[in-house]
């Protein structure tokens, strides 16, 4: 009764708050241009309710959620009760949304016997079986777990399973009335899985076996689900397969050992409900985005009214025939063995050999079909690189290159099958190997060749090929420092040096990394049917991150880091000190354009059928490539790679017959890059055109240009007092260099010392109130003080008041002035040490009083308030020296000293997070919004705490003072660029993370279209009315991204409606609300007496 006098209140006095009926996402909610969507602010991203039918649905087929009376589970995994059931309440949580009398029940598992899913079905059955009129849905579980991904028993296993779930949805069938059923399979992603003896051969590929086990098992119980008698042939009943895994992620390091249940519960939620036609494929799993039935699409989907999703094939290929036409005239070797490694013709190569991953292992090249267990196969006479299947006439592989140039060549893999087995010959490349397992492959690479009695070990020429590094990238973001460009590159330094000390007569080709991303394409349109949940089993760090997204441009950074540093290590020379070995980097893969078809989509014929690893068609073009780069000068190789565009094969030409290398190109090493000039200062250049005041003076908080601020001020703690800034040793750690302030210093210019009130005086020279140097007179308006908890704030901030009051060359009543807020790390520091008095409650009220005080008293005041930053990252940052190894634990020690997966760090870090929320919720809650002259705004770059990495991808401790905690100048630097970029960013779009670099050109420039500093009002779309003078702001919900502030949306009422008018709708709305609720409740008892009396409470929502 409560929630629904609550939506009718709503509806009634909230009538400026519209539900939308479309997607409701926490990201991204566009304005219609028709009407103004806009979200109630205490459920901004709930769906809107629906009035209940009149009658139920007579109809399994036409089940809206607000028919659904009660929510069941079978089949929970026993070891995952507890995660599995909290999912399955979030489910009941929001089918609430339209029938908030629903319930929940899970069938007794308290058991000490283990019972089938039979038996749970059959209880479930009896128990039930007295109630025929209410809908009923059912999640019935699958649990894959139990299965060994590796083990060849693996398939009857699947087929157990399977036939367990199809008993169980007969007996539930013949039974059971008025039934939903949707079947999920549910699975947990183990960082290390090694619940079964298979799984702990390092050779075995973990991710990739788990993920075929699990679409093995989704494509075994489609078959079943198909069946008629499921499709609608009755009207009471019927089950369906929801098309993904629901797979719990093991998350280490934080408070909860499992991912959060709210995505999995959305997840189900939104194969629960008929599909919407125009949804993209949400890569980013950071955000919470509701989808809502529709008026086109009310119903919960079946498959009767929602054709079963089939995964989309491959591209039927126009030409089977894999062959390529040689046309080189001159096929000779030379005509004595050569002595040279730079003279080496391709008839001269008597063995082939390869090291690499699971494309040189060719993992599902040959797979025709949407089978995934075709991708465990390993086609390796297909593979690019050392397959020697057949002949170039119908295979196109380098060895079928080379053997027509000399057909005794050896060395090659031929048919199906690992690295073990006798075929693959000299092809040791390991499905999943890193750059780590390079050392390890080329040791068992030379032992091999040493051994075979086909191979002249000291005398035959050989081609080695090294393909490597795309497992580290698909996994960089777990160990950013482990995967980092010079580790990775240092690994493949080690196999190529043991190459180098014992292979003679050997040209080794280090292909360069692959530029992974563009496969991200494949997976963002659904009408290709790509197993998207697969390959983010199998290449988490790839498809994780969202467009545009910092963890998005980290992904390409490294990758191209990947290749400049594997260019820089060939680039050394190293493996070019004599004439029978060398190393030559074959460029290709840098630049990769995805092909596409007629209708610009991409194509998936050049992929294997979990669009990730590559097809046969690729593998020829790959071949190509490499040999064309082969005979191609180094300085001059093609490093492109356009799979559509067709590759001619190249031929030794009489002026250059030899595979070219340094030496032969007549090629001029580089040597090592040039180590740079010291840098002398962090200041930064400024390019705004546009610096210009305001034509007359505002009278607007909203209409403030960067040139209109008279007045800089500051309040926090010793990060903003400048402590220890510039500090060269222990002694003048303590010193206070508020010069530098990042948000309040003033010190020379900007070209030389970068802080917020240097960017402003390039707007307005006579800026008021920063302060100078280290004196405590030259301070300005910077009343800071070291070691500030939040309590100390409103001091500062009646200090503060009184001396502006006081300077006579400050204008209190008409200056516009900009005060920033940081404050909290003192309180964070120390909240293990007195958990009552620095509670994030009593945080937001000393900020809230501090808040008061400035709305009240002070005119003309635009206030920058900092969230605390995460403090988490600090834990990283590590120098050999007495200040960082004595005292930075001791500065913050509720948060450095707790331990690892400690619950004293998961309760530090839990407050962390309160406290940031407790600032938004303050600063847009509407109390600071009543004075047109006055707006507060949380400027959020530290909400994410980016460690700052250098050349070595180690935290870059120049960042930071000699205690390792406080931030040094350069650090200052960084934080007020960011903050200075914060200012000119929409709310509810500000960057909320970070990024540290130092460049000189980080400064942002005011736009022509919005050239004022933004505010809440200002960041919202403006429309004017005609009949009136008086602009009035349309709010829409500004959705946060991944990376933004999560902002409560404001209200769309005008500011002059009377207090007692909005008492008096209140009053009204709850008595309508409660009759109205009377009036529903009434007819809903009488439909509903006979619910069943083992409901168990719902939970309070927890999105």
């Amino acid at each position: 009764m409560a929630r629904s006098a609550l939506l009718i209140l709503a509806a009634l006095v909230g009538s400026c708050a519209q539900f939308t009926d479309a997607v409701i996402d926490v990201r991204k909610n566009e304005p219609s241009t028709e009407k103004s969507e806009k979200t109630e602010s205490y459920m901004p991203i709930l769906c809107s309710p629906v009035p209940a039918p009149l009658s139920p649905s007579p109809s399994v087929h036409t089940l809206r959620p607000v028919d659904i009376s009660a929510v069941y589970s079978l089949g929970i995994p026993p070891s995952h009760r507890h995660e599995t059931s909290r999912v399955v309440n979030r489910v009941a949580e929001l089918l609430s949304m339209f029938n908030p009398e629903v319930i929940t029940q899970h069938v007794d598992q308290t058991s000490l016997q283990h019972r089938s899913l039979l038996e749970e079905a059959e209880e479930l059955s009896l128990s039930l079986s007295h109630q025929v009129t209410n809908w009923r849905f059912v999640l019935l579980f699958v649990p894959a777990d139990s299965m060994c991904a590796c083990s060849p028993d693996v398939a009857a296993d699947v087929n157990a399973a399977v036939q367990e779930v199809e008993a169980a949805l007969q007996l539930l069938q013949k039974k059971l009335h008025h039934t939903l059923v949707h079947v999920v399979v549910w699975s947990t992603n183990h960082q290390q899985d090694n619940r079964c003896e298979c799984m702990r051969d390092e050779s075995i590929n973990q991710r990739l076996h788990k993920a075929t086990l699990l679409k093995t098992l989704q494509d075994s119980l489609s078959r079943v689900l198909e069946k008629a008698e499921w499709r609608g042939k009755s009207e009471d009943f019927t089950a369906v397969l929801q098309s993904v895994p629901l797979i719990l992620e093991q998350i280490s390091g934080l408070e909860n050992t499992w991912s959060d249940p709210n995505q999995l519960a959305v997840q189900l939620w939104t194969h629960m409900l008929q599909p919407s036609t125009d949804q993209p494929e949400v890569m980013d799993s950071g955000v919470v985005s509701i989808p809502c039935p529709t008026q086109d699409r009310p119903f919960l989907r079946t498959q009767k009214n929602s054709p079963a999703e089939r995964e989309g094939r491959a591209s039927t290929l126009t030409d089977p025939v894999m062959g390529t036409e040689i046309l080189c005239a001159d096929r000779s070797p030379s005509p004595t063995t050569p002595t040279s490694v730079h003279e080496l013709r391709p008839g001269d190569i008597k063995v082939v050999a390869a090291v690499g991953d699971s494309l040189t292992a060719a993992n599902g090249v040959g797979a025709q079909s949407d089978n995934l267990l075709l991708v465990i196969n390993e086609y390796r006479g297909l593979s690019w690189s050392i397959g020697g299947d057949e002949n170039i006439t119908t295979v196109t592989t380098l060895p079928n290159i080379l053997r027509e140039f000399n057909p005794s060549l050896t060395g090659f893999s031929e048919g199906v099958g690992n690295e073990n087995s006798p075929k693959a010959f000299l092809n040791q490349a390991v499905a999943g190997a890193k750059s780590g397992d390079m050392v390890g492959q080329v040791r068992i690479l030379v032992d091999k060749m040493k051994k075979d009695p086909r191979i002249d070990f000291h005398n035959d020429w050989k081609v080695i090929t090294m393909f490597i590094g795309g497992n580290d990238i698909c996994d960089f973001c777990t160990d950013s420092l482990f995967f980092s460009p010079r580790n990775v590159v240092s690994r493949i330094q080690q196999a190529l040096d043991i190459l180098r000390s014992e292979v003679p007569r050997a040209i080794v080709n280090l292909v360069e990394l692959l530029n992974i991303v563009p496969l991200r394409d494949l997976h963002r349109d659904n009408s290709l049917g790509c197993p998207t949940w697969f390959v983010r089993l199998v290449c988490p760090c790839i498809l994780k991150p969202k467009e545009g997204s910092a963890e998005l441009q980290k992904v390409r950074d490294f990758t191209r880091a990947y290749q400049r540093t594997m260019r820089e290590l060939i680039d050394s020379g190293r493996y070019d000190t004599h004439d029978n070995f060398t190393v030559v980097l074959q460029p290709f893969f840098r630049e990769v354009y995805l092909p596409t078809l007629e209708d610009g989509r991409p194509d998936r014929s050049y992929f294997s059928p979990d669009c990730f690893h590559l097809s046969q068609k690729a593998h020829t073009q790959m071949a190509r490539a490499l040999w064309n780069n082969m005979l191609e000068p180094v300085g001059n190789k093609t490093f492109t790679q356009d799979f559509e565009a067709g590759i001619d094969l190249k031929c030794p030409s009489k002026t250059n017959p030899f595979f070219r290398t340094a030496v032969n190109s007549n090629y001029t090493f580089p040597g090592p890059t040039p180590t740079p000039a010291p840098v002398t200062n962090w200041g930064s250049d400024f390019s705004c055109v546009n610096t210009a005041p305001s034509n007359s003076v505002p009278t607007s908080a909203h209409r403030i240009r960067p040139a209109d601020i008279k007045v800089v001020a500051a309040l926090g703690d010793s990060i903003t007092a400048g402590f220890g800034a510039k500090a060269k040793n222990l002694l003048q750690l303590r010193t206070e260099y508020r010069g530098v302030s990042w948000s309040i210093g003033g010190d020379k210019q900007l070209e030389t010392v970068t802080t917020l009130p240097n960017i402003l005086k390039k707007f307005n020279p006579h800026i008021k109130g920063m302060s100078l140097g280290r004196d405590k007179k030259k301070a300005g308006f910077n009343v800071a003080v070291s070691g500030a908890k939040v309590a100390g704030i409103p001091g500062q901030v009646r200090n503060l008041i009184d001396i502006m009051k006081k300077d006579p060359t400050v204008d209190f009543e008409n200056d516009w002035k900009l005060v920033t807020l940081f404050i909290g790390g003192n309180d964070l520091c120390q909240y293990c040490n007195d958990r009552a008095s620095l509670s994030p409650q009593n945080y937001s009220h000393h900020m809230m009083t501090s808040l008061d005080m400035l709305y009240n008293e002070v005119p003309r005041t635009i206030v920058n308030v900092l969230e605390i930053l995460e403090i988490e990252g600090l834990r990283r940052i590590k120098r050999d020296s007495l200040g960082c190894s004595l005292l930075q634990k001791y500065v913050c020690p509720c948060f450095l000293l707790a331990s690892e997966n400690s619950p004293e760090l998961a309760e530090v870090k839990r407050i962390n997070r309160e406290l940031q929320i407790e600032t938004e919720r303050l600063v847009y809650g509407g109390r600071y919004d009543g004075r047109e002259d006055f707006a507060v705004v949380v400027q959020p770059f530290f909400k994410n705490t980016i460690v700052p990495l250098n050349i070595d991808s180690r935290p870059d401790t120049t960042y930071f003072s000699e205690d390792c905690f406080h931030f040094s100048e350069r650090g200052h630097a960084d934080m007020a660029a960011a903050l200075w970029n914060n200012m000119l960013e929409p709310v509810g779009k500000k960057q909320t993370y970070n990024n540290f670099t130092n460049g000189r050109n980080n400064i942002r420039c005011p736009t022509e279209e919005h050239p004022y500093i933004f505010t809440n009002v200002n960041s919202l779309p403006v429309s004017t009315t005609s009949t009136t003078t008086t602009t009035t702001t349309t709010t829409t919900t500004i959705a946060p991204t991944a990376h933004s502030t999560v902002l409560p949306p404001p209200s769309d009422c005008t500011n002059n409606v009377p207090v007692w008018l909005a008492a008096v709708l209140a009053v009204v709305g709850l008595l309508i609300g409660w009759g109205v609720t009377w009036l529903l409740l009434s007819w809903r008892a009488k439909r509903s007496k006979r619910l069943m009396t083992s409901a168990v409470e719902m939970k309070g929502t927890e999105f």
